[in-house]
């Protein structure tokens, strides 16, 4: 076949390489993205990345408050003639009709090797759970919750020092090599059903997941702060007191959880459940972030000192 007509779906920066990967080799008949919002102080209303990147490409742009029964968008999309469509973190779910109108359907760049961590955080979770190896799956979008069939899928080892941010730009880049790929061997990909048996799930972040759990292992500890580098980032408390915790890293060192062990050069020495994480900066409450031993002299914090013990609660 020829090259197909395709319709991106997609708003946050992270979706730019794969947009303009699909630019370079295709025509983009209709950019969707979600609709600008305030942003800042000034809440000044801000459209996504992927919807400013449309515009300066002079590619047609629709920004829908909502899909479901949205007849108008439906039909635009029917008439812009794509072929294709494809999602990537495009952040609103896709409700059934919609999925009939292009001919090829919708492909969704999924970073997860599937039925891994669907949902909508899988780099996150990935991470705190301490995964060696993730990937791009490139799957054909259903009414399921990524749950549709695999047509490509790659691995990616994970860097042990990588966060949520590093591991983000990876699985970027990977994923736009890859959907060029598919779009490339439409319609001659085979689909392969995913087996829901060994599915797991990536459930969107809230801002407790952030919180430093002091009984759980140092590589634990690391791991959720790797897995939380973006958004919340790493929070614990001290008498009370919210702080931004940065540049973890494992440590020498046993003693009661959130017991600070050392305090030298080299960051703050905390122990855990079992052994002990090394504190690059700390960073108060409406305050910029400081090296550690900086804030720890200013705040009075001395080997013996305690964080506060957070734990979930499961109820």
């Amino acid at each position: 076949m020829t090259s197909p007509r395709v319709a991106f779906f997609g708003s946050p920066a992270f979706a730019l390489p794969v947009l303009e990967a699909i630019q370079a080799q295709f025509e983009i008949v209709l950019v969707v993205a979600q609709p600008d919002k305030p942003v800042g102080r000034g809440l000044k209303l801000t459209p996504p990345p992927v919807a400013a990147r449309a515009t300066e490409l002079g590619l047609p742009l629709a920004q829908p408050k909502k899909l479901r029964g949205n007849v108008t968008f439906e039909t635009r999309l029917r008439e812009s003639g794509a072929e294709v469509a494809v999602t990537c973190a495009y952040g609103k779910i896709l409700p059934g009709p919609l999925l009939s109108v292009p001919r090829f359907g919708f492909l969704n760049t999924h970073t997860s090797l599937l039925p891994a961590y669907r949902g909508a955080a899988p780099i996150q979770w990935s991470l705190i759970r301490g995964e060696a190896v993730t990937g791009t799956t490139i799957m054909q979008t259903d009414e399921g919750m990524d749950t549709g069939p695999i047509l490509l899928q790659e691995d990616l080892p994970i860097a042990p020092e990588w966060t949520s941010l590093e591991l983000a730009d990876a699985l970027s880049a990977q994923a736009s090599r890859l959907i060029v790929e598919a779009l490339s061997r439409l319609p001659d990909l085979t689909p392969t059903p995913q087996d829901d048996s060994k599915a797991t799930h990536a459930p969107m972040l809230v801002k407790e997941d952030g919180f430093v759990r002091w009984r759980e292992g140092a590589r634990a500890v690391v791991n959720r702060s790797r897995g939380v580098a973006a958004w919340p980032q790493t929070t614990a408390f001290l008498n009370g007191a919210r702080l931004k915790l940065g540049g973890l890293s494992v440590a020498d060192g046993e003693g009661e959880p959130g017991e600070v062990l050392r305090v030298d050069e080299g960051g703050l020495t905390v122990a855990c459940g079992s052994g002990a994480v090394r504190v690059a900066t700390v960073q108060p409450e409406a305050r910029k972030a400081q090296p550690a031993p900086v804030w720890a002299q200013s705040a009075g914090v001395l080997p013996g000192t305690r964080f506060d013990v957070w734990e979930p609660d499961l109820a």
